[in-house]
């Protein structure tokens, strides 16, 4: 087993976009609850989180290790990289500033979990030569810096969805050792479209290729938790195939009415749950005991 196969191997770690959202006290965080105790209080119910506002800014050193200080352990960041270096055209002529960015993410020390690049909608099939030099500089395979994180790439271009692109795209992906990141925006726009609910996110094919050992999943829900059970019963099929693979799954429940991400994400945990797969953090112990991590062994039963 290399260096790549001992990054958080086969777990799963479930979470939201964001952790700071004032809408939630009274509801998932308890009434009363201050900005200053949200994340604390996040991680004590959810594992990880997607880390949107380093697409806007890069954190400080300083606001990093505070962000440590608050989860336990075994809770990790995904941050996303910043639109700096992904939405100003080609990629190759930002990869030392991509490159820095890798290594201030590397503050947050084990509770960092996958970084994701996130292409535009206009950077399309026309680019591969400039996506592949770019991610083989990345690569975790490259030097022994990048080997301590995993990564992930989001594409928005319809193109990238054809099927010999993506039969490209995989190919050079796993080569590289990234994962595409598994966007599932069908909740949203399957029929019947409800009136009047906007969402920001594209409506493409889902993807269900897994092409490294971490899997990153975007699950765009709806605010109706009926219209998203069958969808995250089949995820709960593919969460127990590639945890019995060896897979770190990092899943994150997105929705356009954000009040509602969190009830969806813990109506995925019961799910899961009910299917024996263990979760993180495990109710079922002491806040200071080491809680339990679904992993191949664990799965023993399907």
């Amino acid at each position: 087993m290399d260096q790549m196969d001992r990054i958080n191997r086969g777990a799963f770690y479930l979470g939201c976009a964001v952790w700071a959202y004032k809408g939630w006290v009274g509801d998932f965080y308890p009434t009363g609850t201050t900005s200053s105790k949200f994340l604390a209080c996040y991680s004590q119910q959810l594992s990880t989180v997607e880390c949107n506002s380093t697409f806007y800014t890069v954190p400080k050193p300083e606001t990093l290790r505070r962000w440590r200080e608050q989860v336990p352990p075994e809770f990790r960041f995904c941050p996303k990289f910043p639109r700096d270096l992904t939405h100003q055209g080609l990629l190759v002529p930002q990869v030392a500033a991509a490159q820095k960015f890798i290594e201030q993410m590397q503050e947050l020390g084990d509770n960092l979990g996958c970084l994701f690049i996130q292409l535009p909608p206009q950077y399309d099939r026309t680019h591969i030569e400039d996506l592949q030099k770019f991610l083989a500089i990345l690569s975790p395979s490259a030097t022994s810096q990048n080997a301590k994180v995993s990564l992930a790439l989001e594409v928005r271009h319809p193109s990238w969805f054809q099927p010999v692109t993506t039969e490209k795209l995989n190919q050079v992906l796993a080569e590289n050792h990234l994962s595409r990141v598994i966007l599932d925006s069908r909740p949203i726009y399957a029929p019947p479209r409800t009136p009047g609910l906007e969402c920001r996110k594209p409506n493409l094919p889902v993807q269900f290729a897994t092409t490294a050992d971490h899997v990153l999943v975007r699950y765009i829900s709806h605010p109706d938790p009926h219209r998203n059970q069958p969808y995250l019963q089949e995820w709960v099929e593919y969460i127990s195939r590639w945890l019995t693979e060896g897979k770190t799954i990092y899943f994150a429940v997105h929705c356009p009415q954000e009040e509602y991400s969190p009830q969806n994400a813990l109506a995925l945990r019961q799910l899961l749950e009910k299917a024996g797969i263990a979760m993180l953090p495990d109710r079922s112990t002491p806040k200071d005991s080491q809680p339990l991590i679904a992993n191949s062994q664990q799965l023993e039963l399907f």
